[in-house]
């Protein structure tokens, strides 16, 4: 079979199969436009042209964490290990302020196991662990705010966990990053972080359907990880989703290098290799899902991923950095909406819950009333409560 006939079947409506994008994974730079061309024509048909974005806040609880990946920005053993409620809540009320919806929750992965400053931390405070902080900040997100909604993204839960902060979050998010085990190998990014086994990680993805939560999940490229590997990746996601309907976008995310990592000098993936990850994503995942790519890992050439299939930007603060990628601030919502604008595409604010699950009316009692406050008929922020 052809690149063309591949694509146009794919145009029509029907599944990708696993040999079809190993075949989109050989196409040649002047094959891209007819692989763009058709990732954008899906993107069309089920999006339209409207592009969303969430206002957020990223509020990093704690940067203690039991892995260390060898790309890894976030993570650190220095300084106090956990944020203060207050501080947090000082960062949401003026998160609130400016008009954000989304506090992004996260932290580094379960640190007490690992690091006895942690426990001790906890133990100062009342806490067990980690997710118990995490649940009792999230409360006070909800009593002391109007307008601001959770999402945790905090690394690997049970079912239990997930099941006590449901009540609390718009949604939740946990990165597959690739479902690889040969990258927890050796000398490997993931040699020395157990908890990105990708089965551990599957795990947790399939749970969040049974529970019925709304939930971002993604891949990271140009970590070492094979096209046959990325297309796996995205094959086991969309496997998930088909199964639950849970999963509201699938992020793209590019490996950038961080200063002072073991992988710092490590090459990034190219352009037109990100563009061509995202477009075969789009065909792999059709229009059942969002597919993202995060604007500030690519400051020249954001825009671009519109023509790839692109649909959503992520969450972007206009107040505190992506502490994830550090070294790599977002642009400013007004410049996104400009360039967006420019591409030929319009923006509108989303909620950290995506439209067709507000719709379905998948959203926890505690958030009713604000989601209903906060958004039009299309389940999109409504007009007056945005911001660009």
């Amino acid at each position: 079979m052809e690149v063309s006939e591949v694509l146009a079947r794919c145009v029509e409506g029907k599944q990708m199969t696993r040999e079809e994008a190993l075949l989109l994974a050989e196409a040649n730079v002047e094959e891209l436009p007819l692989l763009l061309s058709a990732a954008l024509a899906i993107r069309i048909k089920h999006f339209g042209r409207t592009t969303t974005y969430s206002r957020k806040v990223f509020v990093p609880l704690t940067k203690f964490c039991r892995n260390q990946c060898a790309y890894c920005g976030f993570s650190t053993q220095k300084g106090k290990p956990y944020m203060s409620f207050d501080e947090a809540m000082n960062i949401v009320r003026e998160g609130e302020r400016l008009k954000a919806k989304e506090v992004l929750v996260s932290t580094g992965e379960k640190p007490e196991e690992v690091h006895p400053e942690a426990r001790k931390a906890l133990r100062s405070m009342g806490y067990s662990s980690t997710v118990e902080y995490v649940r009792d900040f999230e409360e006070r997100v909800l009593k002391e705010t109007k307008k601001m909604m959770p999402h945790t993204n905090i690394g690997v839960l049970t079912k239990a966990e997930m099941a006590e902060l449901k009540p609390l979050n718009a949604s939740m998010g946990l990165m597959l990053e690739s479902i690889s085990e040969r990258l927890m190998s050796s000398g490997m990014p993931h040699e020395k972080s157990p908890s990105k086994d990708p089965k551990v990680r599957l795990r947790m993805i399939r749970e969040a359907g049974e529970l019925k939560i709304p939930f971002t999940t993604g891949i990271l490229i140009g970590i070492g990880e094979t096209w046959e590997e990325r297309i796996d990746s995205l094959m086991a996601i969309r496997s998930i989703h088909h199964e639950y309907g849970h999963i509201q976008e699938v992020i793209v995310q590019n490996f950038m290098p961080e200063p002072g990592t073991p992988m710092e000098k490590h090459k990034p993936p190219s352009l037109l290799d990100t563009l061509k990850t995202i477009a075969i994503a789009r065909l792999i995942l059709g229009g059942s899902v969002a597919v993202q790519a995060p604007p500030n890992l690519n400051l020249k050439a954001y825009h671009t991923y519109l023509l790839a299939g692109v649909n959503d930007w992520g969450g972007v603060s206009p107040l505190t950095p992506d502490f994830v990628n550090i070294a790599y601030p977002w642009p400013s919502i007004s410049e996104i909406y400009e360039k967006t604008k420019a591409m030929g595409f319009k923006l509108r604010e989303r909620l950290p819950v995506y439209p067709m699950f507000i719709i379905r009316g998948w959203i926890p009692e505690l958030l009713k009333e604000r989601v209903k406050s906060l958004v039009d008929e299309t389940a999109l922020v409504r007009r007056g409560e945005d911001a660009y």
